[in-house]
């Protein structure tokens, strides 16, 4: 039988608590040691979540409910390997990827300690052959470029880390990602490259994805339209892939191809071959850090007590805000150049994941579950969506994530940065009253009746919540821990939610259904759509 999280008797403590007026500057000003009480530390990480919304009784409520939940018994369920992802028959083990080799990593009868090995040093052996330069292409010359072609959690998680880690690049190697099947992505990576000093990776792990698939075929036909032949497209194009069949049909050797296990998701492969662009700009020293890093954070996950394991409580503070408060939308807003599209990264994690209608056994929620992720670096959003954050009546959880230390010299712009995303979670929180801003308004000279009439306008309702994560620095260590801690809040939520967080069924459909659209606009079929559809392919096709 399910667990069903709103029927318990702490849910309804719960619902009875979110009824209740709760002033975060009043909680703030009764309790000098809030701050202390609500912040933790984890694998360096500081977590201060003391600006939410909760009280000491909400939050023991909380804790109760995950103490209730089976999160126990579905946490060693999926670090032994276990087939949790239900619906597809599938283990959940990404974990295994970065844990230190020589324990028992058994599934289904088979060590894959000994595979994942043969893939770290199969990988190992590029990534050094191409950094000192000892690849060479069909023509005899070193390999100067990597075009990495993939979609979705193929693509987004080594492109996200590469951004982050770009300080840590030490590869003479260029690194170039293609995923959209919007001509131009590939169009333009492929312009000022030569074929004969460019390696190809090819990500998928049926070797069939659309958007992969295409661009693959359009960077083999630019190599050929250069003069490349077979030989040449098998010395230049690798894969990572679990159809060696696909894949050797396509031109490569099954000596350049690098395995992808179905018990890792996509969204959840970082850790695997789908992370050679980051070992390649790393190196090997590095590359293993960021899996440390995640792997620290796993054991935090698996050790900690809930009241002290950072995963849980992120996770907890989500379906309060969803369930409880009604809050349909998260900010993640890090203040960091390098972590700019790690919202993006965050928005395919938890949204892919749990963005769910259904339970485990397929009968329908009645609570809502994943929120829209959306976020951009500071300080830029600030001078753009902050506004609706501070003065709307919206009500939008923000997690601000910022390095301690810079990985530049510019040490007073760094303090800046730093001001700016203290001060704006100090504004979420406190706000500023009517009669604070008809005084700032007076101060200014203006009279009784002016500030009547524009202090109304910087009122800011305050009371917003948010959490605050410090990085000591954004290391290949620490960027593997952050993404481990966002890996296992979704996975905490999916168990309190009651649904499968590792299948992706509604991804599936809008691709079913552009098949029999592509084959109309390409004159292949009827027609035989809905009247929209119809119509838009008519305007499409004049």
């Amino acid at each position: 039988m399910s667990f069903d999280v709103w029927s318990s008797a702490v849910w309804q403590n719960l619902v009875a608590q979110a009824k209740l007026p709760l002033n975060l500057r009043q909680e703030f000003a009764a309790d000098p040691a809030r701050a202390e009480r609500f912040t933790l530390e984890a694998c360096g990480i500081t977590l201060d979540y003391s600006k939410n919304l909760i009280t000491t009784g909400i939050w023991q409520n909380l804790l109760q409910l995950a103490e209730a939940s089976p999160l126990a018994q579905k946490r060693q369920q999926m670090f032994a390997g276990d087939k949790i992802n239900t619906s597809e028959n599938r283990s959940v083990w990404h974990t295994a990827l970065r844990a230190p080799l020589g324990g028992d990593l058994t599934l289904d009868g088979v060590d894959i300690s000994a595979e994942i090995s043969q893939c770290h040093a199969q990988m190992y052996d590029l990534v050094n052959q191409l950094n000192a330069q000892t690849y060479l292409g069909y023509t005899g010359q070193v390999i100067t470029d990597l075009i990495w072609i993939g979609i979705g959690g193929s693509l987004l998680g080594p492109q996200m880390a590469a951004e982050a880690l770009t300080p840590y690049n030490i590869s003479p190697v260029k690194i170039h990602f293609a995923g959209n099947i919007d001509g131009a992505v590939v169009s333009d990576v492929v312009k000022p490259l030569d074929p004969a000093t460019t390696l190809v990776f090819v990500a998928s792990k049926s070797f069939g994805t659309e958007e992969t698939k295409q661009n693959a075929l359009a960077v083999r036909q630019w190599f050929i339209d250069n003069g490349a032949d077979k030989a040449a497209i098998a010395r230049h194009f690798w894969a990572t892939s679990s159809n060696i069949k696909a894949a050797a049909e396509f031109g490569i050797e099954s000596s350049n191809i690098l395995p992808m296990w179905d018990w890792v998701g996509g969204r959840y492969s970082l850790w695997s071959a789908i992370g050679f662009p980051l070992c390649l700009m790393l190196g090997v020293s590095q590359f293993n850090q960021l899996l440390a890093g995640a792997h620290a954070m796993d054991q935090h996950f698996l050790e900690a007590p809930l009241a002290q394991n950072m995963p849980v409580i992120l996770a907890l503070l989500g379906v309060w805000y969803i369930n409880g408060l009604g809050c349909q939308a998260q900010a993640l807003l890090p203040y960091s150049h390098y972590l700019r599209l790690l919202p993006s990264y965050v928005q395919q994690l938890d949204m892919e994941s749990n963005g769910k209608s259904v339970n485990i056994d397929g009968d329908a929620l009645t609570e809502a579950t994943a929120p829209v992720i959306w976020g951009d670096a500071g300080t830029n959003g600030q001078h753009a969506y902050h506004q609706l954050l501070h003065q709307s009546a919206l009500a939008i959880p923000a997690d601000f994530i910022l390095p301690i230390k810079p990985a530049h010299d510019l040490q007073d712009h760094h303090l800046r940065l730093a001001a700016h995303c203290f001060a704006q979670t100090q504004a979420l929180m406190q706000g500023k009253t009517l009669a604070e801003a008809t005084a700032e308004v007076k101060a200014t000279g203006a009279s009784d009746e002016q500030a009547a009439i524009l202090a109304p306008h910087k009122v800011s309702p305050g009371n917003k919540p948010s959490n605050t994560l410090l990085l000591p620095e954004l290391s290949p260590f620490y960027l593997g821990a952050l993404i481990a801690l966002y890996e296992h809040k979704v996975f905490v939520q999916g168990v309190l939610w009651d649904i499968n967080s590792f299948d992706q069924w509604g991804v599936e459909l809008g691709k079913q259904l552009s098949t029999p659209i592509y084959q109309v606009l390409s004159g292949q079929q009827q027609h035989g759509f809905d009247a929209s559809t119809e119509q838009l392919i008519a305007r499409f096709s004049r």
